[in-house]
């Protein structure tokens, strides 16, 4: 009798932890209310998370039969995963990311502060805050006052077809160094010394082998052979740096911190030479290196022109640290790097984007926010868009011919010269720094 009861009581148990009521708060497994999901709906799950031992409470009240949007929404909510539709009966379940929306969220918040200005004189009022504030967000200010004030070191020429190459390390703060490479022009043979050059800072992105990535030394040496002297140096915690920080540095918010550091200075580095036109001061970088490529030309007005290259979003600031480990894009109670590149206006910006990342709305929603604002100076021509909706997340050769076109109209580079075949692409170890013996 007494262990029938024992029985019972057992049975009792487990049928009121099944039980679909109140006292259970109508609890049932996530994935089992995923998979009815897919069968009620259609569609088909692909998952980013693991729903191992979740249970999701007041589970079918959560469900909208009239959406399925809204179903994936309440269901996914009490564990901060996000479902994203990836098109055809597609969705992706994925944990919350801070610096990654919807495209639908970055149509709405261009929207909103759209509403914020109304014209040329409410707008600078909204970007001169906006500047003071990523300024104070990121902290760099404290970090530029007690920077070295020491000159670089430099390694020897390399001199190829039309263009030189050498190596510099640079202190910077707190026993640092930023490495890297300039590319400048070479003049042809029975020509005059050239006089003052335009000068390009190139920060870089989170492309395979770093700045030795060969698509990017045919960019840099390209842009030499036709007249413009150009910079490429390491990412924090990647290239030479990790010998300084260790590659787990690039994975923190100091590597925000420290990347623009770097540029601003190489930007100070390279305006002490005289051949250097102050006029012509470009920035232009690919993913991370154009998110950092808006960045700069926020902090510093020294820069003329700024292409940055799949990288500008309204929905998307940047998923390594390095790009949004601080909270810039909280500044004005909230803002996104489309309205951070609307900084730059009137002077030339081009945004180069593909239909495989989320610079796939360009054409209809970021671009028309910055025509906006470029209006207002009379100067909507001073910013354009080469969109290329077949291509993918990289920085191929359509979208190196895109930034040598901008530079050759805005710069007066010598379009004669643009030839990627004369291009010697370098080893690491090559473009590594040695002392000059």
């Amino acid at each position: 009798m007494k262990y029938r009861l024992i029985i019972l009581l057992l049975a009792m148990s487990m049928a009121a932890g099944q039980a679909q009521n109140y006292g259970t708060k109508f609890e049932r497994p996530l994935g089992e209310v995923f998979q009815d999901v897919q069968k009620r709906f259609g569609i088909r799950l692909k998952y980013n998370v693991d729903t191992t031992g979740l249970r999701l409470p007041y589970a079918d009240f959560r469900i909208r039969a009239y959406s399925v949007e809204e179903t994936l929404k309440n269901i996914c909510a009490p564990f901060d995963f996000v479902p994203w539709d990836q098109g055809n009966g597609l969705w992706k379940i994925k944990p919350f990311e801070y610096p990654r929306r919807q495209p639908e969220d970055g149509r709405k918040l261009l929207t909103y502060l759209s509403s914020l200005y109304t014209g040329k004189a409410s707008w600078e009022a909204r970007r001169d805050s906006l500047r003071q504030e990523v300024h104070d967000r990121l902290g760099i200010d404290r970090l530029l006052k007690r920077a070295a004030d020491t000159a670089p070191l430099w390694g020897k020429v390399r001199k190829y077809d039309g263009y030189a190459v050498r190596n510099f390390s640079l202190a910077t703060v707190d026993g640092h160094t930023v490495k890297g490479s300039v590319y400048e022009p070479l003049p042809g043979k029975g020509k005059k010394k050239q006089g003052q050059r335009p000068l390009i800072i190139c920060p870089n992105g989170h492309f395979s082998d770093g700045r030795y990535n060969a698509d990017l030394q045919k960019r840099y040496a390209t842009l030499a052979r036709m007249g413009a002297v150009c910079v490429s140096y390491d990412l924090w915690g990647w290239g030479e740096s990790v010998r300084e920080t260790g590659p787990e540095a690039h994975h923190t918010d100091t590597a925000h911190v420290m990347q623009a550091l770097n540029g601003l200075r190489i930007l100070d580095m390279m305006m002490q030479r005289k051949d250097i036109d102050p006029a012509r001061i470009g920035v232009n970088g690919g993913s991370g290196g154009g998110t950092h490529t808006v960045l700069l030309s926020v902090l510093d007005n020294r820069f003329t022109a700024a292409c940055p290259v799949v990288s500008v979003s309204s929905w998307f600031d940047g998923g390594c640290p390095c790009e949004s480990g601080m909270p810039v894009q909280l500044s004005g109670g909230g803002t996104c790097n489309a309205e951070l590149a609307a900084c730059f206006a009137p002077r030339p910006m081009l945004l180069v984007s593909d239909g495989g990342d989320w610079t796939s709305t360009t054409p209809a929603v970021e671009y028309p926010f910055l025509r906006r604002i470029y209006g207002f100076y009379d100067a909507a021509d001073n910013v354009g868009n080469v969109h290329l909706p077949d291509e993918r997340h990289d920085f191929g050769v359509n979208k190196r011919m895109a930034v040598y076109r901008f530079f050759i109209r805005t710069f007066r580079l010598d379009a004669a010269l643009l030839d990627e075949s004369k291009v010697t692409v370098e080893t690491p170890r090559q473009l590594q720094f040695n002392p000059e013996k």
